[in-house]
């Protein structure tokens, strides 16, 4: 049965979703911009601090179903810019450890609020 996760130590959903849905074991977390919860605004314009900050987005939505960071299966990253990817590979790579989840990383030409980065992530 499907469930919405939401906490209020992550930034509020700027559209019509959920933070995550809880289906079974299976967690969904909506793609997470660099939205510092505490200020409604980006960190800064740097792509690594803005991968830190969706990664630390993810790590509360996930807290909140009782669940660590060690549970992600699957991420995708969204680049505003893909020379930006080992920047952000720098920051993601803090987060995880082997095995490590499987991966998609790609550019697309726009992300929300001119966001550099945004990450989904499908834990178990």
């Amino acid at each position: 049965m499907k469930e919405a996760i939401s906490t209020a130590l992550a930034p509020a959903a700027i559209g019509p979703y959920s933070q995550a849905v809880k289906d079974g074991d299976l967690i969904f977390v909506s793609g997470q911009l660099p939205i510092d919860p505490k200020t409604g605004d980006f960190p800064s314009e740097d792509a690594q601090e803005q991968a830190r900050q969706s990664m630390e987005n993810i790590k509360l939505v996930l807290e909140a179903a009782g669940y660590g960071m060690e549970r992600v299966l699957k991420t995708t990253v969204y680049l505003a810019d893909i020379a930006d990817f080992a920047a952000v590979n720098e920051i993601y790579a803090q987060y995880f450890t082997e095995p490590y989840p499987a991966r998609a990383a790609f550019q697309v030409a726009a992300l929300p609020k001119g966001a550099k980065v945004e990450i989904e992530v499908i834990a178990k």
